[in-house]
This record gives C-alpha cells, structure tokens and sequence, in this order.
C-alpha cells in the first residue's frame, strides 16, 4: 500500500461491508476509509477535468499500464516511428527521467513526473503534465503510468482508454494473480511475442484469463522490437480516435 493513500483498494470495493472485513486491520478503520474515500473522490473530480482539457483540444488520451520492464516506452517508440500519429507523452516513473529522455529523442514532447515513493500516477499529477503538452499540436496523449500491476488500475487519471501490457517473460498466469488491472483495462497487449519460444508462455491461456476477468477486453499481439503487430496497434489508435 502507498504510504500516503491506501490505494490498494480499488474503488469497486467501497461499500461499507466490504471494508469492514477487509485483511489489513488499519483499512478497517472508518477515519482511514474515509480519507481514502476523500481522496478517491478527489481524484476522480480532477480526472473529469483532465478528460474535458484533453477534450477540448481534441486529444485522445491513453492510460498506459503494465509491470516495469513490460515494453511501455519501446511500444511508444514504435509509435512514433510509424509516423502516422502525432504523440505527447506523460511519463510516471519513481525516479529518474530516462523514459522521458527517449520519448524526446524520437522526437516527441514528453513531461516527466517522478513520484517519490507513489506506486501509481494521479489525476493531479497528469494535470500538472497535462498543461506542458503541446495540445493543439497532437492527436494523441499517453500516460504511461508507474510500473505496477496493481495500484494504477485504481485512478482515473483523465484518460479516455486503459491499455495494459502483458509481456512474454512475465508469465501467462499474470491476468488471474492480478484481476483488478485486467478488469479495469480495454484493451491488453501482449509484448515481446518474439520471446515465445523461450518461454512457458501459452497465449490461449493468458486471452482466456484475461477475458474471463473483462468479456469486453480487446486483445493485440505486438513486438515493438521487429515490428510485428506495429501496423494493427496503429489502427486500432486510428479507428479509436475516429470514434470521438
């Protein structure tokens, strides 16, 4: 749990009843529910914001989800590099402006948060980020979250779509030990298919995880690397955004 915010309860779970059989005593607490209950609510005011800034400018704006080390920001270089989009990105990392550093190397603006000790981004951090993107130049917005399966599944942060990616060396039992980030995803991309072979990684496992958690989950297969499902993420950004 976050040491400022209890945000391993997602918000599904923010009945009374629920809480007070919840595992971890101190969220037993009616004052600790309280202040997580305040700030959630908080949170999802300013996301409302986010969304209608993003709106306004004509952006799609994209939470983008997954364990460290799943392929978040080698995905949105192979984004770039198609050239068919014109990109900003929100970088959520704890520390360090790396990914930042290689999102503006492809030639694309991108705003750094570092987080401190916060396992997650929230809506008042992608506000601040929000306002150093160059809106009226872009079509498309990503916020690529902190590097966690859990807590980023529980904020809104102003998005119009959840991606989370799922990659090979990780495991196809991923979608069953976390169901709250595939529940609140719409679509799942599974990464670094290149790696198939060595791995003990059944895909048919990991859609049927997946969609037993979300019956609505769109699912790609894409490998940033050699570029294959490059072309089938890029349409599915495109006929996206023709939906707004």
């Amino acid at each position: 749990m976050c040491k400022d915010c209890g945000c391993t309860i997602s918000k599904e779970s923010h009945s009374h009843d629920e809480h007070h059989h919840h595992p971890n005593p101190q969220l037993n607490d009616s004052k600790t529910v309280e202040v997580i209950t305040k700030i959630l609510d908080a949170n999802d005011k300013e996301a409302a914001h986010n969304r209608a800034h993003f709106e306004s400018h004509g952006v799609f704006a994209i939470n983008l989800m997954s364990s460290p080390g799943a392929g978040k920001t080698t995905l949105l270089e192979a984004t770039i590099d198609s050239g068919e989009l014109k990109i900003g990105v929100i970088e959520g990392d704890l520390e360090t402006n790396q990914d930042a550093q290689r999102i503006i190397a492809k030639g694309a603006p991108a705003y750094q948060i570092t987080t401190g000790q916060a396992c997650h981004l929230d809506a008042f951090m992608v506000h601040k980020g929000l306002h150093a993107m160059p809106l009226e130049d872009l079509d498309l917005v990503f916020v690529e979250n902190v590097g966690n399966l859990v807590c980023p599944a529980s904020y809104d942060v102003g998005t119009h779509l959840n991606v989370v990616l799922l990659s090979v060396p990780e495991g196809d039992d991923k979608p069953a030990k976390y169901p709250v980030m595939f529940r609140a995803a719409d679509l799942l991309i599974i990464t670094k298919t290149d790696l198939l072979p060595h791995f003990d990684f059944n895909i048919d496992v990991a859609i049927k995880e997946a969609r037993k958690l979300n019956p609505k989950l769109d699912i790609l297969q894409v490998d940033s690397k050699s570029g294959k499902g490059i072309k089938q993420w890029i349409d599915y950004l495109k006929f996206k955004i023709s939906l707004r």
